[in-house]
């Protein structure tokens, strides 16, 4: 198996090319082509991973799997212009944010990891997904995406919406930032503690803050 990134950092293409039996699984809706593959849909990491993104994510319970016929060839794209990165996996676990989810390989496995409160704070964030195994992962993001290593001790603040993945070592906590005023005037409301040792990455963008820019351009009711 080979792949190759185009069209990085904004509006990234992954293309993997297969030898025959190998396979990649993907989000549904990620293909854009295929050759000389077969597609078979399945559900990963197990009905209550299922259950607990249909709840809170509002996401397919759904996987696309392609199997190499021969010499095959897929492409995916994200649902929204960004970039793509690889992400080796030798026995670890990393944790995804749901949409910065794009695909894998290998003997990797897709769960749920449960956040508690701090998660239901975060607009959406209850859950991760936790992905581990032996081989790789295909992260995402909205805009381009950085990859930072935290040293031991080391400390970042990050905007909730900004997180794409972390390493399942590292120490975390959700929390708000400043008060009202700032939640409200202040362009802040939640954010994540983030202490080493361990990887990062960060979207430079984020979908919320986009629809935040259109709201004022789109039509309203006017009030009887």
């Amino acid at each position: 198996m080979r792949y190759e990134i185009t069209h990085r950092p904004s509006y990234a293409l992954l293309k993997v090319f297969l030898e025959d039996g190998e396979s990649i699984t993907a989000e549904p809706g990620a293909m854009v082509l295929m050759r000389n593959v077969q597609m078979k849909t399945t559900m990963p990491g197990g009905f209550f991973r299922s259950i607990m993104r249909a709840a809170f994510g509002g996401e397919s319970l759904f996987a696309n799997t392609f199997v190499a016929e021969g010499k095959g060839e897929v492409w995916l794209a994200p649902n929204v212009p960004g970039d793509i990165t690889y992400v080796p996996l030798k026995g670890e676990k990393i944790l995804v944010q749901d949409n910065g989810y794009l695909a894998h390989h290998g003997d990797v496995s897709v769960g749920v990891e449960f956040r508690g409160l701090g998660g239901f704070l975060s607009e959406g964030d209850f859950t991760w997904l936790k992905v581990e195994g032996e081989g790789g992962v295909w992260i995402t993001s909205y805009g381009a995406l950085e990859m930072l290593t935290l040293g031991e001790g080391e400390n970042i603040v990050v905007d909730n919406f900004n997180l794409v993945m972390m390493d399942s070592q590292v120490e975390y906590e959700v929390r708000k930032v400043g008060g009202l005023k700032s939640a409200l005037f202040g362009g802040e409301g939640i954010v994540v503690d983030i202490l080493g040792p361990g990887r990062v990455a960060l979207q430079t963008r984020t979908v919320d803050g986009l629809a935040q820019s259109i709201l004022p351009f789109l039509p309203h009711e006017e009030e009887d």
